[in-house]
């Protein structure tokens, strides 16, 4: 089952972004998000049942030094030592937010190969949406790297996750692909290897934003400034930049 959108170490409940011509972005996520009869995302980005899950901040000068791509929050058992890990098998730490008697709240990181990402303790329990209920949330991860063994022993060792090696379709192009798994049931990310010839996209983690009308939010992505990369039509998902550049993904709910 793939559902990084879970409470539990491992887990992705939201993800932000610091960008440039706030206003434009703003308007932009809002016409492609919010496509079809029943959409899953508010006019102002919270999802159909009001919770926050993506966050489009103004790029001021205390964020400069974050990478412009959207960054998925991760949870981890502890922030500092995740942390240290990560510094310690090549990544950056950009920015490490603390509470008064010095524990860590929060962090932001690249990994060695410039992929932004948060992390964070894992939040208190909370009842759990029904599974049949549509809403609006962060329905996959994916991040193709040149080295796909080394970006997966990276995140075993600073996120907590297991993985499984899968062979890729012929199809896919992939040299190697790796599912990341927050238990042995559930897949929270996939990290991929593409072949020499492939380079469209940066490594970057991209987003999977479910929507309710996916050929109407394709439609407003050229329509508003931004641009369909490719679009994978019988998996029903497209790569996407904003007008800004950003990378993420639109799915089909």
């Amino acid at each position: 089952m793939q559902n990084p959108f879970v409470h539990g170490v491992g887990g992705v409940l939201s993800a932000d972004i610091a960008v440039p011509d706030h206003e434009r972005e703003v308007d932009f996520y809002t016409k492609i998000l919010t496509t079809g009869e029943a959409p899953l995302w508010r006019d102002d980005l919270m999802n159909n049942l009001g919770t926050p899950i993506i966050g489009l901040g103004a790029r001021t000068p205390e964020y400069d030094s974050l990478p412009l791509q959207w960054m998925p929050h991760f949870q981890v058992a502890d922030v500092a030592a995740s942390a240290a890990s990560a510094i310690e098998m090549g990544g950056k730490e950009l920015m490490h937010g603390k509470d008064d008697d010095g524990q860590s709240q929060w962090a932001v990181l690249v990994d060695p190969d410039g992929a932004a990402f948060g992390m964070i303790p894992v939040p208190p329990s909370e009842s759990n949406t029904s599974q049949d209920v549509r809403q609006g949330c962060i329905s996959w991860l994916s991040l193709a790297v040149p080295n796909a063994s080394s970006s997966r022993d990276f995140y075993q060792h600073v996120i907590g996750w297991n993985a499984n090696s899968i062979e890729p379709e012929e199809s896919e192009g992939l040299v190697a692909k790796f599912l990341m798994k927050i238990d042995h049931e559930t897949s929270a990310a996939e990290i991929h290897q593409l072949g020499s010839e492939q380079n469209e996209i940066p490594s970057v983690w991209l987003i999977y934003l479910p929507v309710d009308d996916f050929v109407e939010s394709l439609r407003c992505v050229n329509k508003s400034g931004g641009k369909v990369i490719k679009e994978f039509a019988e998996a029903k998902y497209a790569i996407i930049q904003d007008p800004a550049g950003v990378y993420l993904a639109l799915q089909a709910s």
